[in-house]
């Protein structure tokens, strides 16, 4: 029964995390991105407090370290907007295939960054999900252009972020590094606003506001899915996020992901989950006898959902 209703919260979340990054595609096209990063986070606020009066109100807050959140606050942000100019500058299904990359960055930097160890398997699969990579953004055919030049580094800040996550994770719980993250990120964007700043319209206010309020209840339900499930089940629902891209692509700018984009996609998809399928095994032995050879660092999926 729990994994059940962890399954629909993490749907419920791939779903509002589309509509989020749709909106966001369509307000970067007459907003500056600070400023449409800024409602995003202000309006999250909102949710984010809720999250934490459930939890147990301020004292949730308590944490020695501040700094820790402030540094994945930060690049979590460069992430959020690296990853909604990216939609602006090409397809959203292209953007969101390209997201997928990101378990593949982490895996791979939590060798030199964190100093793991990962096997052959696991870098086997890496391997394979790069091929995937470049299946979709075919550098030989021009195709390595701005737009995947900026999609490929949003999943490469997003693999820090989460690896900032995931050491905060061992002392914090999730609502406060998740109310802590839209506080900070809120603040971090406001910098920016008297140098960009456009009077938004009633219905542009509106839509950002909605982009705020969509985000915070999508972090509710990614945070919902992962208490009630293992990140085993749940994590590869993440991927769904790739059929509401090409829907939402195809009704509102009318774009269809080419073959190329699709192939490609389902080769990190499979490379994602080879990982996933191995670092679980490897929790599991862990778990059992503590000589597992490598140390596991499964981390939800959700790329561009988590911001």
């Amino acid at each position: 029964m729990y994994r059940s209703r962890g399954i629909v919260s993490m749907l419920l979340a791939v779903f509002l995390y589309a509509v989020l990054n749709a909106l966001a595609k369509h307000l970067a096209a007459d907003y500056p991105l600070a400023e449409v990063t800024f409602f995003r986070n202000a309006f999250a606020l909102l949710p984010a407090t809720a999250m934490l009066a459930r939890a147990g109100g301020w004292r949730s807050l308590r944490t020695e370290h501040l700094g820790g959140h402030f540094w994945r606050a930060a690049i979590g942000l460069t992430s959020m907007v690296l990853l909604f100019l990216s939609y602006h500058l090409m397809p959203m299904a292209d953007a969101v295939a390209l997201s997928f990359s990101a378990p593949l960055f982490l895996t791979a930097l939590s060798v030199p960054v964190l100093g793991e160890r990962v096997g052959p398997y696991r870098w086997g699969a890496v391997a394979v999900g790069f091929a995937g990579v470049l299946v979709i953004v075919q550098p030989g055919s021009g195709m390595l252009n701005t737009g995947a030049l900026v999609g490929l580094s949003a999943a490469v800040a997003y693999a820090f972020a989460m690896m900032a996550m995931r050491q905060l994770g061992r002392t914090e719980a999730p609502v406060t590094t998740v109310f802590y993250f839209t506080a900070f990120s809120t603040l971090l964007s406001a910098v920016a606003l008297p140098f960009v700043w456009t009077m938004p319209t009633a219905e542009g206010f509106a839509l950002m506001a909605a982009m705020g309020l969509v985000g915070g209840g999508a972090q509710y339900f990614a945070t919902r899915a992962y208490a009630l499930a293992p990140a085993a089940v749940i994590s590869p629902f993440n991927y769904a996020s790739i059929l509401w891209a090409c829907l939402f692509g195809w009704l509102f700018w009318g774009d269809w992901p080419g073959t190329h984009v699709l192939a490609g996609a389902a080769i990190v998809i499979a490379s994602g989950l080879l990982i996933l399928i191995r670092e679980t095994r490897r929790r599991a032995g862990t778990e059992t006898c503590d000589t597992s050879p490598e140390v596991s660092h499964t981390l939800p999926l959700s790329i561009g959902r988590k911001h």
